[in-house]
């Protein structure tokens, strides 16, 4: 038996969306996360040996398939902790936060405060949330003009952040009137009635991942691995040996040093853009506490951060009174190759995720 919490569909940008639900079938996939009762594997599924991510259009757009992809975690995987990623991992795939389909189609004068990013954020996929299909085509049909790689539709995520506010995320399978497929899968026999469905001409590629561990998921293989939490809590760690041990490519050889000093000029360049004295110094500087998890000197240099966030109104202003409590051994250093014989490096990933989930999300993910 299957228990599905979560289900969520996915497009590739290279087609408009309209077609989908309106006219033709398109490149239309769907993502979706289960968990086995007694072992969690992570499995996709191609319909009509169809592929979203074939070799020549990864050549074509200079960028590798999403063989690892940091999952989308609303007030965590913003402009500024994409920002961030990509200065550690080239290759890694970066998901916004959702955003509700609505928002983009009310605040179609401001959109660039809600869909812009910059262009080496590459490969990036949009999160949208919404149960509303009108407004789910037109917000994909606005966000199209920013060209995002793909664009995902939330229809099952567990948080109670979104599933208690509007309805999407898993609140979609309280009522199967608002579900964007006819009912919930529960069992094998719904997976069998889904899969014709998608066959049907819908979608053309069906990818299902799970959510509570990767257990070397590629080496069984996946496809494909998302990480949440553990990219955002550990960065260093977790995004450092992307490149190397999933991807087989160079790192970026970067140290800390010099990653904080490409994040400096970023952080200068958006301070107060979006009116207000926002983005501030500590919203900024918000996904970098995480970036000497466990090293020497963290706990001090997030204190000086915390008393620094009370006056400074310049990143490099914020570095200069912080920066001196971790050691140049830290902050010269650049990332460590793969280990011989540790091509297992990403076999016990939850060893990266230094908090658990609380009582509330950890229920949502059960049930």
């Amino acid at each position: 038996m299957v228990k599905f919490s979560a289900y969520s569909l996915m497009i590739s940008s290279f087609t408009p969306f309209h077609s989908i639900i309106l006219k033709n079938p398109c490149r239309f996939y769907t993502n979706i996360p289960y968990s086995y009762s007694t072992k969690s594997r992570n499995i996709s599924y191609y319909i009509q040996n169809a592929k979203i991510h074939t070799e020549d259009v990864m050549v074509a757009r200079r960028y590798l398939p999403p063989l690892f992809s940091v999952a989308p975690m609303m007030d965590w995987t913003d402009n500024h902790y994409r920002t961030l990623a990509r200065l550690i991992s080239k290759h890694a795939w970066l998901y916004t936060e959702m955003l509700a389909a609505e928002t983009i189609v009310y605040q179609k004068g401001n959109l660039d405060r809600f869909l812009a990013y910059s262009p080496e954020q590459h490969p990036i996929v949009l999160q949208i949330g919404g149960s509303n299909l009108e407004n789910l085509a037109k917000a994909t049909e606005l966000a199209s003009a920013y060209n995002y790689d793909e664009i995902n539709f939330n229809c099952g995520c567990p948080s109670p952040k979104v599933a208690g506010h509007g309805c999407f995320g898993v609140r979609l399978m309280l009522d199967s009137k608002e579900s964007l497929l006819e009912r919930p899968c529960q069992s094998l026999l719904p997976i069998q009635m889904f899969l014709s469905v998608l066959n049907a001409g819908l979608v053309l590629m069906i990818m299902i991942h799970i959510m509570n561990s990767v257990n070397a998921a590629l080496r069984e293989g996946a496809h494909g691995v998302m990480v949440g939490r553990a990219a955002y809590n550990n960065p260093w760690r977790t995004l450092g040996h992307v490149d190397t041990a999933i991807y087989g490519a160079p790192s970026s050889g970067l140290t800390r040093r010099e990653i904080l000093e490409r994040y400096q000029e970023y952080g200068d360049h958006v301070l107060g853009r979006d009116g207000n004295k926002r983005p501030n110094v500590r919203d900024v500087a918000k996904p970098l506490l995480n970036l000497f998890y466990s090293e020497p000197g963290n706990g001090l240099w997030k204190r000086k951060a915390d008393f620094a966030f009370q006056h400074c109104t310049t990143m490099k202003s914020f570095f200069e009174e912080t920066l001196a409590a971790i050691p140049d051994s830290v902050l010269d250093s650049p990332i460590a190759g793969v280990p011989s014989g540790r091509e297992d490096l990403f076999a016990n990933i939850h060893d990266l995720l230094p908090s658990s989930y609380d009582a509330r999300e950890q229920e949502a993910l059960d049930a």
